[in-house]
């Protein structure tokens, strides 16, 4: 019997950055706060979702 050669190790390069992961999440948060920011900027969107939320009740 002879020993076979160790596994390949992982290659390190093919994980992205943290600092990348977390400037991607950061931006991501930051686009889905500025498309509700422009929402509430419509006078009928505001009107409808309060609509929405008073047929709760």
């Amino acid at each position: 019997m002879h020993a076979s050669a160790p596994p390949p190790a992982p290659d390190r390069r093919a994980r992205p950055a943290p600092w990348g992961r977390r400037l991607a999440w950061g931006a991501a948060a930051a686009a889905v706060l500025a498309a509700a920011f422009a929402l509430y900027g419509e006078p009928g969107f505001v009107v409808m979702m309060a609509d929405q939320v008073w047929s709760c009740f």
